[in-house]
């Protein structure tokens, strides 16, 4: 019988740094879907809360930080990315673990955003687009989830299956912006 090896998404792709960019892999854990049952949203959310820490969070936005994040994803969808989910939960919410069905990159840097500007169709700038702020959108042909984590950085999460097609779009809009620097 042939042993099997796990690798990340990314491996032997990242880490990156070209430019005023980087980018790395995120270890990001248990990536668990939450979609509440109708009725459930009151005391899913306390017991996020009691369980986690955590906040559900307002359409477009994140709450906590690395390690333990929850995520909106879509109406009625959040996605609590870190800590394995409290089993509780499924009395309240639909709970799927999604962990191996995503890759979580985390570009940062002075260019970071002038990268996604030629990726992304949404300004990402941080007047408009602050810490704990998320949308789903289209990175360059993928669906994708960004999340502003920092001052100068974002999480971008893509299907696993499109992790190479990511690094390789992201590594090129990075070329471009160090080349015009």
């Amino acid at each position: 019988m042939a042993d099997l090896i796990a690798k990340s998404p990314c491996d032997g792709l990242l880490p990156l740094a070209i430019g005023a960019a980087s980018l790395s892999e995120v270890e990001a854990g248990a990536i668990t879907s939450i979609s509440p049952f109708e009725d459930g949203a009151e005391p899913l959310a306390e017991v996020l809360k009691s369980a986690h820490g955590l906040s559900i969070p307002a359409p477009n936005r994140a709450t906590g930080k690395d390690g333990a994040r929850a995520i909106w994803f879509s109406r009625s969808h959040v996605l609590l990315v870190g800590p394995k989910p409290d089993p509780v939960l499924a009395q309240y919410a639909a709970v799927t673990d999604q962990s191996d069905a995503w890759t979580a990159v985390r570009l940062e840097g002075d260019a970071a955003v002038d990268v996604l500007a030629r990726l992304v169709p949404v300004d990402l700038r941080q007047a408009t687009f602050k810490r704990g702020y998320t949308v789903r959108t289209m990175i360059q042909h993928m669906n994708g989830s960004i999340t502003r984590v920092g001052d100068r950085a974002f999480q971008i999460m893509v299907f696993r299956s499109m992790a190479a097609t990511l690094v390789h779009d992201l590594k090129t809009a990075m070329e471009g912006v160090a080349a015009r620097r």
